[in-house]
């Protein structure tokens, strides 16, 4: 199996949410993304991989709201008045004076939720991600696999329709990787989010994927989509697959294909 060339925004359903024509500029000069369109479907995991400086962090702040597109639009379907997004950075980020409860209750607690009232919550997010007997537990006593676990926690405790995340894997070992990458596909298929994440991986993107969006540089454009046409759910057996072998190659080949058009930009 290979993975199929994508149509269209909006050639099959209503997406969840949708890039139309998006470029951002900065004040220095430079464009880091030009005509980008995207849609993203409901309840889908849509990765976005490309070289560094393709702009794959970019889309995520542009989605989250944390900056503004220079021209054209983003369009969220739902609840978006709501902002209900959850947001993974490439570093779990973590207040290091508190413990893993208090990390995770944090974004209730800006909405003005006590600790007691947001209690269950707190401890439901951690239980989800296998961390229920380490709520009072400090970050400088959690390993970096449980330190992105309490992270993931605390984007899911607001129970956002949106999950994105920006390489939240990268700096792990393989073997925490790949236990994380099967937790998150847990976690997305027992809560119904949608998922956007930011991978330099091929393996990765394809493993977790539902569909890939692969990006250029110089510009940052998306140049094309990718269907990963392979039932969940997915297990360590589909690593070795012939199936995912060939969803790879196909993968790696629009990665190359990509830099190739960015090296003639």
């Amino acid at each position: 199996m290979t993975p199929h060339a994508d149509g269209p925004i909006g050639a099959r359903e209503a997406p969840a949410l949708a890039l139309r024509g998006v470029t951002k500029s900065f004040p220095s000069g430079t464009t880091a993304l030009a005509g980008v369109d995207l849609a993203v479907r409901p309840g889908e995991v849509l990765s976005l991989l490309g070289p560094s400086g393709c702009g794959k962090s970019t889309v995520l702040r542009l989605i989250a709201g944390l900056i503004e597109p220079t021209a054209g639009s983003i369009e969220r379907a739902g609840r978006a008045e709501e902002r209900d997004i959850g947001f993974v950075f490439q570093e779990p980020t973590l207040m290091p004076w508190a413990n893993a409860f208090t990390n995770v209750w944090l974004p209730l607690r800006l909405k003005g939720m006590s600790k007691r009232a947001a209690e269950e919550r707190v401890m439901t997010a951690l239980s989800g991600v296998g961390l229920a007997d380490f709520a009072n537990a400090y970050p400088r006593e959690l390993s970096g696999g449980m330190r992105m676990r309490v992270s993931i926690a605390r984007a899911l405790v607001t129970e956002p329709s949106l999950l994105l995340l920006d390489e939240p894997f990268a700096a792990l070992d393989e073997i925490t990787r790949f236990k994380l990458n099967n937790d998150l596909l847990e976690l997305w298929q027992r809560h119904g989010f949608t998922v956007v994440f930011v991978t330099h991986s091929v393996f990765e993107s394809v493993y977790l994927s539902s569909r890939i969006a692969v990006m250029a540089a110089r510009p940052g454009r998306v140049v094309r989509t990718l269907r990963i046409d392979e039932p969940y759910p997915r297990h360590d057996a589909f690593r070795t697959s012939e199936a995912y072998a060939g969803f790879c190659r196909e993968t790696s080949a629009a990665l190359a294909m990509a830099m190739d058009a960015e090296e003639a930009a």
